[in-house]
């Protein structure tokens, strides 16, 4: 990982695209074990409805990141094109970002068939990128899967809600505020809408505790055109980033890499593969996972293929 962290952002695009076009090869999965096991990085994801504004947030957010010099990475997760698969709104064009700053990287990759959630193309390069970079942060497509997916792939899962959208009712019957770890309410300077929408989003979540009373999800008003509220809402998920060390982040990870295991097997081989998988306790095919869910997957593939030819 220390030629990969010192070979620039080229390299890292490269690295990044042959995860995508090589994902089945047995070295890619040692590649992205090797990754795994060497997390530098802390991972944000960023999740909210449309047009709330999470690329101006991920915006100042890089700027005050690096003015604590950490080098961070972005990865973009947008819709896919119904014709070629790719990402359609490309985050990377509504990011101001220094193009000569080799401690930012940016990247747009589409969410594919996940329902704006994350592919297992986006879940390998995130594992890759924790392993490169101080800080990265994962803007997702808007709500629904995605909150799910982000809880498997984040440390700190951030919710962003538009003043005067209405959308915390919507919320609170949806469940959603039992997953973020942080929720943001954009467009502070919009004064008493703003005020009025963190008092109705603190409501939400004093009804949904998510089984965790140990982390009180903090509501912090930001506004991007301003700069207002940022340095409260990077000091939050420092906050949070030191009770998940003192929770067990590492143990947490590990159970992350079992969610990427059974997610990569329900999306190859369907449910079938998934309970192929339970009965195999010999295998113990989850327990490999705790420390290399992208080899683990690689070999129980080549099992199932050559059983099934």
């Amino acid at each position: 990982m220390g030629d990969l962290r010192q070979g620039g952002k080229r390299l890292l695009a490269r690295v990044l695209t042959r995860i995508e076009t090589h994902a089945q090869d047995v070295e890619t999965a040692a590649f992205l074990d090797q990754a795994c096991s060497d997390a530098k990085g802390i991972v944000l994801g960023l999740t909210g409805p449309p047009g709330v504004g999470k690329s101006s947030l991920t915006d100042s957010l890089i700027k005050a990141y690096r003015e604590q010099d950490k080098t961070v990475a972005v990865l973009a997760i947008d819709p896919s094109s119904a014709v070629t698969g790719g990402a359609l709104l490309g985050d990377r064009t509504r990011l101001k970002t220094d193009p000569l700053d080799d401690a930012v990287f940016v990247r747009s990759m589409a969410a594919r068939d996940r329902l704006g959630g994350l592919s297992d193309h986006a879940v390998a390069a995130i594992a890759v990128l924790r392993a490169v970079c101080d800080q990265v942060i994962v803007e997702t497509v808007g709500i629904g899967q995605s909150e799910s997916d982000l809880k498997q792939v984040a440390d700190t899962v951030l919710l962003c809600i538009q003043p005067g959208s209405g959308d915390s009712l919507q919320f609170m019957k949806a469940g959603i505020m039992e997953l973020p770890d942080l929720v943001a309410v954009t467009k502070a300077d919009m004064g008493v809408l703003a005020r009025r929408a963190a008092s109705d989003v603190a409501g939400a979540l004093s009804l949904s505790s998510g089984g965790n009373t140990a982390w009180t999800v903090p509501v912090t008003e930001v506004s991007a055109q301003t700069g207002a509220g940022i340095p409260e809402l990077l000091g939050k998920a420092a906050e949070h980033h030191a009770y998940l060390v003192q929770a067990g982040l590492n143990a947490r990870r590990r159970r992350q890499h079992v969610a990427w295991f059974r997610d990569m097997v329900r999306s190859e081989f369907g449910v079938s593969g998934l309970e192929l998988a339970e009965r195999r306790l010999e295998a113990d095919w989850f327990s490999l996972a705790l420390s290399e869910p992208f080899a683990s997957f690689a070999s129980f593939a080549a099992e199932v293929r050559q059983r099934l030819a």
